[in-house]
C-alpha cells in the first residue's frame, strides 16, 4: 500500500507493520554463508552444531539481519515518493539465535519521519524480528530511510 510522506507522518509513535512469517531453513542459511563466505561451523555443519548448546545449525546474525528488507515490504505502507534509500540502522542488538526449521516476521513501529531539507525526508523506524513460539527476539534495531520527493 502507497500512502503519501504525510498521512505516514500521522502514525508516528504507532506499529505500522506485522509481517508474515517467513521460514529460517537450512538451505536459505547454507545459500548465504555461500554468498558471504562464512561458513561457521554453527551455521553449516548440522552433525557438529550438535554437541553445542543450540542443539543444531542456527542462522547467521546477518541472515536474520538481511530478512529485513522483505519483512518489511510484505507488510509496511511505502511512502509516495520519487526515490527512498536505506540510510542505516542504530542500535542493533542480536538477542537470540535463530534455530534452523523456526519461523521468524518482523514488527515495525514509525518513531519518527520529518523533512530534514527541502524535499528530503528522514524515517526511521524500530524493528523487532520476532521468532515464532520464542519469548526473546532475534533481533532490535533502529532502521532509517531517505526519501526524495
Amino acid at each position: 500500500m502507497r500512502v503519501s510522506l504525510e498521512a505516514l507522518q500521522a502514525k508516528v509513535g504507532e506499529e505500522i507493520g506485522i509481517s508474515q512469517w517467513y521460514a529460517i531453513t537450512q538451505d536459505r542459511i547454507d545459500r548465504f554463508a555461500d554468498a558471504t563466505e562464512d561458513f561457521q561451523f554453527l551455521h553449516v555443519d548440522p552433525e557438529r552444531a550438535k554437541a553445542t548448546p543450540f542443539g543444531g545449525t542456527i542462522a547467521h546474525g546477518f541472515l536474520t539481519l538481511s530478512m529485513l528488507p522483505v519483512l518489511r515490504v510484505s507488510s509496511c505502507p511505502e511512502p509516495e515518493v520519487a526515490m527512498s534509500v536505506n540510510y542505516g540502522l542504530n542500535r542493533l542488538r542480536f538477542l537470540a539465535p535463530v534455530k534452523t526449521g523456526q519461523r521468524i516476521r518482523g514488527v515495525f513501529r514509525l518513531t519518527s519521519l520529518a523533512e530534514k531539507k527541502p524535499g528530503i525526508w528522514q524515517q526511521e523506524m524500530e524493528c523487532t524480528v520476532e521468532i515464532e513460539g520464542e519469548d526473546r527476539p532475534a533481533l532490535v534495531t533502529d532502521w532509517i530511510f531517505q526519501h526524495t520527493r
